[in-house]
């Protein structure tokens, strides 16, 4: 197309794309009021819609209560459907909108417990009574606030695409775990048949557990984002015509020309921003950890099967000493052996975590196509700035 045709629908097109791949903070001017508030309308609407027909009634139904609860799930999908195709529709809102919907969402706190109160004739707030009524206002502020981080970054599209990318990932990281393993197993194995730890484990509640496990997971996080932030330092922009033209296949700026945008040469680089270094090092981390969550779940199933295969009913009560509890899920399980079992396997993953970014071979095979990814992105960023110039210079 000629440069003159370029119009802001190409921008838009543009940075829908940017949307799809993760990536919205690329998208020039972006904020919560014009980018991310309107993305959370259908989040925030399904939370709203729930809570005003599903967390309420659904006490007072009885026996119905399972027909009720699969007409308000249909329901609340449907809402969530066209509340998606509006919000497409309409990617911008006026500020009358917006107050109408900070203000409807505000309300929320105040509007579940009435009518709570008016079906029931007693409020049940989140949490118990342990805060009281105050858990509403805790409920919906975490509520908006993890909203508002997940779709300010892309979180939900970042993690489809890693799943996506997890069977090529594990193709490498099985191949580096068949060299951790012994590591892992020399540290965990001879653990895992200490008497004392099941003592432990049996008398620790499960949420000690979680917190342990979440322990663990900050300990990974915090790993990843130093080796990670290195990472995202190799990225280079080459923005030269021809890297430029290959980058915009299969995007809306594949038909734009190219060497008449660029004049011949090469773009000025892009300095990027804080909130979009966090971007990038948020994308680079989701396939990180996805990966290694499920390298976790492997060492898991492992150490159960490890446990019903050589800890008899015996062997766990003398450990224990006493006879040991076993799941309602798993009736030939002791408990013993599955927070064991979660405990060394969350171990386990943040080691593999640490090991594989430490690794040259995992960070040659793991990473350089995730960088070449970064640089594409890039790449289109550079391209959609400059258009965005041409489209406003008209």
């Amino acid at each position: 197309m000629p440069l003159q045709t370029t119009s802001p629908v190409l921008v838009r097109q543009t940075e829908r794309w940017f949307v799809r791949q993760g990536m919205p903070t690329m998208i020039e001017g972006y904020a919560f009021v014009s980018h991310v508030l309107p993305r959370m309308l259908p989040s925030l609407a399904i939370v709203t819609f729930a809570s005003l027909v599903w967390l309420v009634p659904l006490k007072t139904l009885g026996s119905e209560r399972w027909v009720w609860l699969g007409a308000v799930l249909a329901l609340t999908a449907t809402a969530w459907l066209g509340v998606s195709v509006f919000v497409r529709r309409q990617p911008h809102f006026s500020r009358t909108a917006i107050a109408v919907i900070l203000i409807a969402y505000a309300a929320m706190p105040f509007a579940v417990p009435l009518l709570q109160l008016a079906v029931d004739d007693a409020v049940t707030p989140p949490g118990d009574h342990a805060v009281g009524l105050l858990g509403f206002v805790i409920f919906f502020g975490l509520v908006f606030a993890a909203t508002a981080l997940a779709t300010t970054y892309g979180l939900g599209t970042l993690v489809r695409r890693a799943t996506r990318h997890l069977v090529y990932d594990l193709r490498n990281s099985l191949h580096l775990l068949g060299r951790a393993l012994p590591a892992i197993l020399f540290v965990t194995l001879f653990l895992f048949f200490t008497g004392e730890i099941w003592q432990a484990m049996n008398r620790l509640p499960w949420w000690r557990v979680a917190l342990v496990v979440a322990l663990f997971g900050v300990i990974t996080v915090l790993a990843a984002a130093t080796r990670l932030r290195d990472e995202i330092g190799r990225v280079e922009q080459d923005l030269r015509p021809s890297v430029l033209a290959s980058a915009c296949r299969k995007t809306p700026l594949a038909a734009v020309p190219i060497e008449e945008l660029t004049d011949g040469g090469p773009l000025p680089p892009t300095r990027l921003n804080g909130r979009q270094v966090r971007n990038l090092l948020v994308m680079l981390a989701s396939r990180q950890l996805l990966q290694a969550a499920f390298i976790g779940l492997a060492l898991f199933a492992f150490f159960v099967l490890l446990g019903i295969a050589v800890v008899t009913p015996a062997t766990a009560e003398q450990w224990i000493g006493a006879p040991p509890v076993y799941s309602a899920i798993w009736s030939a399980v002791p408990v013993a052996l599955l927070k064991n079992a979660t405990m060394f396997a969350a171990f386990g993953s943040m080691y593999f975590a640490v090991i594989s970014m430490t690794d040259a071979e995992h960070r040659r095979e793991f990473f350089a196509p995730i960088i070449d990814e970064v640089e594409r992105t890039l790449a289109v960023r550079a391209v959609y700035l400059a258009v965005r110039v041409a489209s406003r210079a008209r």
